[in-house]
């Protein structure tokens, strides 16, 4: 009878066992929403902390099961992710569709994946920090703009840590060239209009 007790005490004891990590495996199966959401008036950028909603141009976020990081620029949120540490997380990229939406505020109900949006590089058009790239979900949108402003288009693989340099030097060089040359008075009047 003893033999029995201890064999029965066993089997419970598998099987609640069993149980227990079943129930642990029910967790990891819940699934996680990964669509973009909408930014916010208080929302600060995960690079630089400053408040995104001050900047016109094309905003990014990250969104994975930890959190959503939001970024003041698509060039943020790419420098954000080209960091090694940041390649290895389970994110989806989203940035603002500028043909669906007006510099200044674009909407966040066009908010595409970045993995599959075509870059313009190279226009005059004000942005956050760094370089201003214009986001499209349409390669003749993209196009269209880069022709305007004599500017380059460019799909998400084809931007490194490099090319954000040089497209940040070569904006800021626009800036300090016209500095130099008195022009920053008509250059802020432009912008503004």
């Amino acid at each position: 009878m003893k033999t029995r007790y201890n064999l029965g005490l066993r089997t419970v004891i598998v099987l609640l066992f069993g149980l227990a990590l079943g129930a642990c495996g029910e967790k990891d199966k819940t699934p996680v929403n990964l669509d973009p959401v909408a930014f916010h008036a208080t929302d600060e950028c995960h690079v630089c902390g400053m408040v995104i909603s001050d900047f016109p141009g094309p905003k990014g976020q990250a969104v994975e099961k930890e959190g959503i990081r939001k970024f003041c620029s698509t060039a943020e949120m790419l420098s954000w992710w080209l960091q090694p540490e940041n390649r290895i997380l389970d994110a989806r990229l989203y940035v603002h569709d500028m043909g669906q939406s007006h510099w200044d505020q674009p909407d966040d109900s066009h908010l595409i994946d970045a993995t599959q949006a075509w870059y313009v590089t190279g226009t005059p058009l004000a942005g956050a920090m760094g370089a201003s790239l214009a986001s499209f979900a349409d390669q003749q949108a993209a196009e269209a703009l880069a022709a305007e402003h004599n500017g380059t288009v460019m799909r998400f693989d084809e931007i490194d840590q490099e090319f954000l340099q040089q497209a940040a030097a070569a904006q800021h060089g626009d800036l300090h060239e016209a500095m130099q040359h008195g022009d920053m008075h008509d250059m802020m009047n432009s912008e503004m209009h």
